[in-house]
């Protein structure tokens, strides 16, 4: 028979496993919170390291040496069906919708660096598998350019070994070519970007996601409620102001485009989601 003080010790005892036990259990049973994921626009480009150049090879290469979740790039395409990543439709004064790749292939970013074909990007994108290239696909002209575009964008990822949802998502202000991708990668994360369309409207086409900037929330805050009811990603861009930042924190917005990577993921802390 224990004596009292052994039998004292053993009661302690026995309570302080138990109660660590109940505490283990509704740490296990409590809900996580919602991580949210970082898309450095154009790359992270906003930094010396990248000379500044938007849309570069050093932008791309920075966001995956960061290993932020993802990195967004333009594509356009020029007069003879070569993509090239840009943001504007111009480069240097020319038309890329009207002039040939020649016309290009020796102009160079703010960095120095050439302005990359779609292929000149993917090869760098193979290079890591913790940063997803967000490709947004330009509207073009008229729907035919937007659909030879898109069509080539998908070989170009079955070239490079980059036909993969995990690797590569979708995103475009043009509805044509977000319907396009829905028919022909159904696969594929494809997000629209304009306001003009609710996430209810785009789920009857097909189109898995939404990608609004963020003042769209304020003027539709349904529409996420919508999104999560038709099982949509929600996205929201170009979120650059630490007030923004929190509203879209507390949203919980799947992932934030933005060109202060490093300052959301000093805001977000633990919750950052990460490939």
């Amino acid at each position: 028979m224990l004596n009292q003080p052994n039998c004292y010790a053993m009661n302690k005892f026995l309570k302080t496993m138990a109660f660590t036990a109940l505490s283990c259990f509704i740490l296990a049973c409590a809900p996580k919170p919602h991580e949210i994921q970082i898309a450095a626009h154009r790359g992270f480009w906003n930094c010396e390291e990248a000379g500044f150049a938007e849309n570069s090879i050093a932008a791309l290469r920075l966001a995956q040496e960061h290993e932020f979740w993802g990195s967004e790039f333009d594509v356009q395409m020029t007069a003879d069906s070569v993509p090239l990543v840009n943001h504007n439709n111009e480069f240097h004064g020319l038309s890329i919708w009207d002039n040939p790749y020649e016309a290009f292939k020796d102009s160079t970013l703010v960095n120095g660096e050439p302005i990359p074909t779609l292929d000149d990007y993917l090869i760098q994108g193979l290079k890591s598998d913790k940063t997803i290239l967000v490709m947004e696909l330009k509207a073009q002209k008229n729907e035919e350019m937007e659909n030879v575009m898109t069509d080539k964008a998908l070989e170009a990822l079955k070239t490079h070994d980059l036909y993969d949802p995990a690797r590569v998502m979708f995103i475009s202000f043009s509805f044509n070519i977000c319907k396009r991708i829905a028919e022909k990668a159904p696969e594929f994360t494809n997000q629209y970007l304009g306001s003009d369309r609710s996430p209810e409207e785009l789920a009857k086409d097909g189109i898995n996601g939404v990608d609004y900037q963020f003042k769209t929330f304020a003027k539709n805050p349904d529409w996420i409620e919508q999104a999560r009811a038709n099982k949509m990603s929600v996205n929201c861009w170009t979120v650059n102001k630490e007030e923004d930042i929190h509203t879209m924190i507390d949203l919980e917005v799947d992932c934030i485009t933005t060109d202060e990577p490093l300052l959301v993921r000093e805001l977000l802390g633990s919750r950052e989601g990460k490939l």
